[in-house]
């Protein structure tokens, strides 16, 4: 690595992560002349399932992710779709601390066919890591991350960019700025969904996701990353951000937070949230009276965890953990119990991304 350059990245990854504030509600549209509601945007919801597994964090292991998905009886040994009509959701961070991104990437993308084709689903969410990946931060790419991207060529704009960076980033960079293969890949894959009652993202959705708009986070996100627009949006920047937040997955929810969740819910008119992006010690947990689940146990090598998948049956909710759906043991999640009085206010929207954990 050339010393001499490596003040660009930082320079770069600022210039498309530092925007100066906080996301904020958009402003009154002027009044329509004609007092018709708008309609409804449903572009993030997707039909309940008899059957869903939620799989969290993955951080490059091709392995631990092709165990969570036999796990949840999505796959077999030879990664044949074996679910019929299971509807499969990974809450983002496929990216970073491990060297199989390719083939995790091309993983879920055949899976998400092969689903579609017996009646069932596969959907991949954008996670903190893929934000960073996009934005030209590589702090966490591993040595063979950057060779696996190594020969992307160094084409336009991009190029031009990708150019300024340490040489050994220049591959990596032409796949996932905004516009590169790797990042039209990542812009197929939104930030929030929902399936059925449940909410689905990597950190959170707080009340002014909500108010902002759903549909409209996934069409900036997937905008941005095909390179339609120049800027990050604001709303994927700081710890308020649906990739970034740890409201309802750092430790017990304080009494504010699981209020904001309660009136997530009832906007959407939803049952719970599943999040990932913050690993739990203890394997997957829930918290708010049972209105959130936190799926993120470290099943990567990068942290040693164990295979473990969320399963949705209903009302009924219980993590498997095991090698396989038949040694696999379905164990009850404790909640956290009733949320901490609140230490004092909010903490304020940071103005580039915090860092992530070790």
């Amino acid at each position: 690595m050339r010393p001499t350059r490596l003040w660009l990245l930082p320079l770069y990854a600022c210039a498309v992560h530092c925007n100066s504030d906080p996301p904020r509600e958009p402003a009154s549209a002027p009044q329509a002349t004609v007092a018709e509601p708008a309609p409804e945007d449903t572009s993030f919801r997707f039909p309940g399932a008899e059957r869903l597994i939620a799989i969290g964090d993955v951080h490059g292991d091709v392995a631990a992710t092709r165990a969570a998905l036999r796990l949840g009886g999505a796959i077999d040994e030879k990664d044949e779709w074996t679910g019929g009509k299971l509807v499969v959701v990974q809450t983002g961070d496929q990216l970073d601390r491990g060297d199989d991104e390719p083939e995790i990437l091309e993983l879920f993308d055949q899976l998400k066919a092969r689903a579609k084709a017996a009646g069932g689903a596969v959907h991949t969410l954008s996670g903190n890591h893929e934000v960073m990946n996009v934005a030209g931060d590589f702090r966490y790419v591993t040595e063979g991350g950057f060779r696996d991207y190594g020969n992307t060529p160094l084409v336009g704009q991009r190029g031009k960019q990708a150019s300024l960076l340490p040489p050994e980033q220049h591959g990596r960079a032409a796949a996932f700025l905004p516009g590169g293969p790797a990042a039209e890949k990542l812009a197929a894959r939104p930030v929030v969904i929902m399936v059925g009652d449940t909410v689905f993202a990597h950190g959170g959705v707080l009340p002014g996701h909500v108010r902002y708009g759903l549909g409209k986070i996934n069409d900036e996100a997937r905008r941005w990353m095909l390179g339609e627009s120049r800027r990050m949006p604001e709303v994927l920047n700081g710890d308020t951000s649906p990739v970034w937040s740890r409201d309802y997955s750092d430790g017990e929810p304080s009494a504010r937070a699981c209020g904001a969740l309660d009136t997530v819910l009832a906007d959407l008119k939803a049952k719970r949230i599943v999040v990932g992006h913050t690993v739990q010690k203890t394997g997957i947990t829930s918290a708010c009276g049972a209105k959130a689940w936190r799926i993120d146990v470290g099943l990567a090598r990068h942290y040693g965890g164990r295979p473990a998948v969320l399963e949705i049956r209903g009302d009924e909710l219980r993590a498997l953990t095991g090698d396989a759906p038949e040694a696999g043991t379905a164990i009850a999640i404790a909640d956290a119990g009733a949320p901490r009085p609140d230490a004092g206010k909010a903490k304020p929207a940071t103005k580039s991304p915090p860092q992530p954990r070790p």
